[in-house]
């Protein structure tokens, strides 16, 4: 079940308007429109205001001398003061619609591609639900709030302290009484902000736990009817659902709260000043036309007094919006990362912004190299894929842990081909991973061809190394874009070859066919051969492959290796390998125990001399596969 993410107790005590203010870099070029939209909010507000002074004329003039002509022309002017207030509100919401939905969609594609240049271990950390309400539930309440909360308290400010300087004006006795809720409306304000911005942060959160376990749900539909889960996953949604519900619910309590305060108040205040006026029209010390211009705008300010429940409410959740944005945006970046991880290359570039077409080519497919293009590596004993005394712990593993692999000394020399061997749980997957930096060595250096990787931009070693991961993954695009991830075209079919793909011809669209979200739609080891192709399709210098034939059978397997045993013969590959018949692709085998390399030679030394590798190998003899063969 997924897992809020709690806010650092220095951000539950955040000041809501610097909180606001980290969006300033993203309004800044429309600040113009914003800032003419204000005015004119203003300024139409203001002209709301003039229309009680014309009925103060029209009362003690036209109305009183029992003038006609003046009683048409007072009306007219009313009519025009309302028209002109209709279209400079009119006008300010056509200023702010295009430029806030542009700010949106960079916001939206900042976040984006900064996602692409964050660590694995970022998102190994983060539930994917929590990711996507933040781009799109977070951004659409930023976008509510420059477009009318920000807006609006300013105008409503404005427009309060205008219309209690125009009522004391008129008469300052009655101004006072007007002004008497002012101190207790304010309490309440700081009271329920405090409050209100707790609830808004738990619900967003929730709203991200909710997000996490439907689209779980979505791409693990499976296994939920496998094993008959519906009921069990419809349980925890209606949970995750009733705690959002209750979350809402104490919202909606906090807003009433405040609502009845900022709405009670003010009424009983303008009930006392009309009691207050009317005795003193009747005593003759004020003018009846005086009486009703203080009230028409005492209840001209009954709106911006009402809605600052409601523009505080949309104002901490832009806030906590922001918050819950900017924790992302705040994390560093994997360039960052390396340098703080003890990275040599002062230098030392991220990825630029991400394509998906190409970017994710970077791990999976190298760019493609022809044989002239190719440049022989030098011929010292550092070339090839060297691990020098490397040590690997996870960032948010316990201190003082036992590190996952321990003092890793390993070269592949140019041209070889290394199977990596050991029990599960060993740290396989996560030698491999250390490649092309998809997570950073704790200690120690990797070198290609005697350059260590953090002294390459990630661009030019993802463009050298290509990895074919375990678990397959596919994108919701064509058989042809999944396997040449910004190739040429002119490779597609040799890679499929060598991945005994050509089932895709058979498909309805052929290399066309769109194979669905997560490739579901392809059995596992269609996928697994897909994954492979990728990884080929670029003539990568080192190629990383993560068990790469355990969902194929025994006939494909055979011809997928034929066909690799080519590729392996141009390139210096290491090859994560549970079956011996991997193992037999490789010149060399290293035995991998406790996060420590214990035994390195070939397959039958191993067998010979190392007691853990022979049981490894247990279940399947080599030698009986050699005489099949």
């Amino acid at each position: 079940m997924a897992t809020t993410l709690s806010p650092p107790a220095a951000e539950q005590n955040r000041s809501t308007v610097r909180t606001l203010l980290r969006l300033w870099p993203y309004v800044r070029p429309v600040r113009v429109r914003l800032f003419t939209a204000a005015f004119v909010a203003i300024l139409a507000s203001c002209i709301g205001l003039v229309i009680p002074l014309v009925l103060k004329w029209m009362v003690d003039g036209p109305i009183a001398d029992r003038d006609p002509a003046g009683v048409w022309l007072g009306a007219l002017y009313l009519l025009l003061l309302g028209l002109a207030e209709a279209l400079l509100f009119g006008f300010r919401r056509w200023l702010v619609a295009r430029p806030l939905s542009r700010v949106e969609a960079e916001m939206r594609a900042d976040l984006y591609r900064h996602l692409q240049r964050l660590p694995v271990a970022f998102h190994d950390r983060w539930p994917s639900g929590q990711l996507l309400s933040r781009g799109t539930t977070d951004l659409m309440l930023l976008r509510m709030f420059l477009a009318f909360p920000l807006t609006f308290l300013l105008v409503n400010s404005v427009t309060i302290i205008v219309g209690v300087i125009i009522m004391l004006a008129q008469d300052w006795t009655l101004g006072l009484v007007i002004l008497v809720p002012a101190v207790p409306v304010l309490v309440t304000c700081v009271i329920f902000e405090k409050r209100y911005s707790k609830a808004a942060r738990a619900a967003q959160d929730q709203v991200g736990d909710l997000t996490t376990v439907v689209e779980e749900s979505v791409l693990g539909i499976r296994i939920i009817k496998g094993f008959g889960r519906h009921r069990s996953q419809a349980r925890a949604f209606r949970e995750l659902s009733g705690k959002l519900r209750g979350t809402e619910l104490h919202k909606a309590r906090l807003l009433a709260t405040i609502l009845g305060v900022i709405v009670t108040l003010p009424e009983v205040a303008i009930g006392a000043a009309l009691v207050l006026g009317c005795v003193q029209v009747a005593d003759g010390k004020l003018s009846a036309g005086t009486l009703v211009a203080f009230l028409s705008t005492a209840l001209a300010l009954r709106w911006p007094v009402d809605s600052i429940g409601f523009l505080l409410a949309m104002s901490q959740e832009a806030a906590t919006a922001t918050e819950r944005y900017f924790e992302v945006m705040d994390e560093a970046p994997e360039s960052t990362v390396a340098v703080a991880a003890g990275s040599r290359a002062a230098g030392a570039m991220g990825v630029p912004p991400l394509e998906r077409s190409r970017e994710w080519g970077r791990v999976g497919a190298a760019a493609p190299r022809s044989a002239e293009q190719r440049t022989p590596p030098p011929a010292h004993n550092n070339a090839g894929l060297r691990f020098e005394n490397v040590t690997f712990r996870y960032p948010d593993a316990p201190s003082g842990s036992r590190p996952v692999l321990d003092r890793i000394d390993l070269h592949i020399r140019p041209g070889e081909s290394l199977a990596l061997v050991g029990a599960t749980g060993s740290g396989k997957t996560t030698l491999t991973a250390l490649v092309p930096r998809l997570h950073e060595v704790t200690s120690g250096r990797i070198t290609l061809d005697g350059e260590d990787i953090t002294a390459m931009s990630r661009e030019e070693l993802r463009s050298r190394v290509a990895v074919a991961f375990e678990e397959p993954t596919l994108f919701s695009a064509t058989v042809s874009e999944n396997v040449l991830m910004g190739a040429g075209e002119d490779e597609l079919e040799r890679a499929l070859g060598v991945a005994q793909a050509d089932f895709v011809h058979a498909l309805p669209d052929g290399v066309h066919t769109q194979v669905g979200e997560q490739g579901l739609s392809l059995s596992g080891g269609q996928r697994q051969r897909l994954a492979l192709a990728r990884a080929v399709v670029g003539r990568p210098d080192f190629l990383v492959l993560d068990d790469p034939l355990s969902a194929l059978d025994v006939h494909t397997e055979a011809a997928v290796e034929a066909a690799l045993r080519r590729v392996l013969a141009d390139t210096t590959a290491l090859i994560v390998a549970h079956r011996p018949s991997t193992v037999l692709l490789a010149d060399r085998v290293a035995l991998l125990s406790g996060g420590r390399i214990t035994a390195v030679g070939t397959h039958h030394e191993l067998l010979h001399n190392s007691p853990e590798y022979a049981h490894l190998m247990a279940a399947e003899p080599a030698e009986e596969q050699e005489v099949q063969r």
